[in-house]
């Protein structure tokens, strides 16, 4: 009897050993687990600080390397035109409106690459140009002698800021193709408000752009098309059936601006 006793007292003893060994390794197994895990996030948190700053140390890389090779060269556009302007003036003849197109132009340009340097060191900065400025591009376009007009259907309304600029560079790009491509040619800005879309399109009736077969994508086209897709819309560019060449953006907008602040 007292044999049974002893047996069930060492069994008792040993399951309750067993249990604080067993609850033991469990606590010592979880210990190394959190540990792990927090290894785990620390190297991923420093991960991805070592790639934020070779992010930022690019940017500013390219920003100093588009300071050094276009501020110079802008610079000196600049001065040309100027000395042009001053010595026409000096002789009493008029100002030939390609002087006039080219000062403006080298100027608007240097308040570009001032924005964008700005960005790229900055990227919280806002970008520096939206439909807003649409006039004073039409207006130089005008100047450097492609005729330019724009209208604007549905209801007009604030979009997004990157809805904004986005639609600005695309019809700058388009405008430059045309300047470039269309030789003797009027254009056509259309600005559709539709629903939750705004949709940029830009007709030239042009006969540079204007052969058929397939249209060789530049980095102009393949710029537009990287913006449109990066805001989720469609992209098309193709000469028209009638002649000249097509440039069309369908733009989701996500929220509107309401009151100038963000969107709702």
């Amino acid at each position: 009897m007292r044999t049974d006793r002893g047996w069930r007292r060492f069994y008792a003893v040993g399951w309750l050993v067993s249990a604080a060994g067993f609850a033991a390794a469990f606590h010592q197994w979880k210990m190394h687990v959190r540990e792990v895990v927090r290894r785990a996030e620390q190297a991923e948190r420093t991960q991805e600080e070592f790639a934020r700053r070779l992010a930022v140390e690019e940017r500013l890389r390219i920003a100093r390397e588009l300071h050094d090779s276009l501020t110079h060269s802008i610079s000196v556009v600049s001065i040309q035109a100027n000395v042009a302007t001053h010595l026409a003036r000096k002789r009493g003849e008029d100002v030939p409106e390609s002087i006039v197109a080219i000062q403006e132009a080298a100027g608007e340009a240097m308040r570009e690459l001032r924005d964008t340097l700005a960005t790229l060191r900055s990227p919280d900065q806002p970008a520096g140009h939206g439909l807003a400025d649409l006039p004073g591009l039409v207006s130089r376009t005008n100047a450097a002698g492609l005729p330019t007009r724009v209208s604007v259907t549905g209801h007009e309304r604030p979009v997004p800021p990157h809805v904004d600029a986005a639609a600005f560079r695309i019809v700058q790009e388009a405008l430059t193709n045309a300047a470039r491509h269309a030789g003797p040619a009027t254009v056509t800005v259309l600005l559709d408000y539709r629903g939750d879309t705004l949709t940029v399109q830009v007709d030239d009736d042009g006969t540079g752009t204007g052969t058929a077969g397939p249209v060789r994508p530049g980095r102009g086209l393949v710029g537009m098309r990287e913006r449109t897709t990066a805001l989720g819309g469609r992209l098309d560019a193709a000469p028209r059936p009638t002649g000249g060449f097509r440039v069309r953006a369908e733009l989701p907008v996500a929220a509107l601006v309401v009151d100038g602040g963000t969107g709702a």
